[in-house]
């Protein structure tokens, strides 16, 4: 499975790439919530992979949807394996032509993180993990960074669509910011996750994540040694809207900062 998640990952980065010169076709599937012409062609190259390697397994993709019964209930997230996919996760950076977004593709069995991929296309940075294996980077194990005062941490953040999702931000942002020592909004959460286990950001967080955002990038914060949680300290399952994800040696002084009224 991790293999074929990294084939699949590297096949639609690449696709995604041929298209990122160009300008591209724009669908506003919701309020501040794009889709393109690449979202689409590098899901179906993810998709095709999957079904014909794997055609028991139930998948989740952020373009595509996921499996529903006869009454129109959705797969649940906690039976089987299922695979998550956001076949670009960045939209809007990509239709802007910056260049940060990445594919992001992971696997959960019986709701627990199994196998997590995300790859940035553009600089062929390819980040996995397996669980209980650690997490690498082309190969090389990576580690959340050491840093243990918030005052030096790099903190990162993203927006979400909604207006409400953003006071809320907003709200969390103030000290956060008065404390941490820089705060950067990268665009792709899956990206960010990633750097956090690699060690180049110190902690992030979203009050707004969709499963496609997490099921690969938490298991990488784990797999390296970091920590994720919800907003309010309790342990952080794929599909909930709020994570916070850290080196772990700054969480609870960020989480007590968040939870300031």
């Amino acid at each position: 499975m991790l293999a074929s998640a990294v084939e699949a990952a590297q096949r639609a980065g690449q696709a995604i790439v041929e298209r990122y010169p160009a300008s591209h076709n724009l669908v506003f599937k919701g309020y501040r919530d794009i889709v393109t012409d690449a979202d689409t062609a590098a899901e179906a190259i993810i998709l095709d992979l999957i079904r014909a390697r794997f055609p028991d397994h139930a998948i989740i993709s952020e373009e595509a949807g996921g499996p529903q019964d006869e009454a129109g209930r959705k797969h649940p997230l906690d039976e089987g394996y299922t695979w998550i996919v956001d076949p670009l996760d960045g939209t809007t950076n990509y239709a802007h032509h910056v260049p940060v977004f990445s594919v992001s593709i992971g696997v959960l069995k019986d709701g627990e993180p199994l196998v997590g991929v995300v790859y940035d296309p553009l600089r062929k940075h390819t980040f996995v993990a397996q669980r209980g294996e650690g997490a690498r980077l082309d190969g090389e194990r990576i580690n959340v960074s050491r840093g243990s005062r918030l005052d030096r941490a790099v903190v990162g953040l993203d927006w979400g669509h909604s207006d409400e999702v953003r006071e809320q931000v907003l709200d969390r942002l103030q000290p956060v910011a008065m404390r941490c020592g820089t705060v950067r909004a990268l665009g792709s959460a899956a990206l960010a996750l990633a750097y956090v286990a690699a060690g180049r950001l110190d902690a992030y967080f979203n009050l707004a994540l969709k499963p496609w955002d997490t099921a690969a990038g938490a298991l990488l914060v784990i797999e390296a040694g970091g920590r994720c949680t919800t907003l309010e300290g309790g342990p952080y399952r794929v599909g909930s809207p709020g994570c916070l994800a850290t080196n772990g040696r700054v969480h609870a002084g960020l989480l007590a900062v968040i939870e300031e009224p």
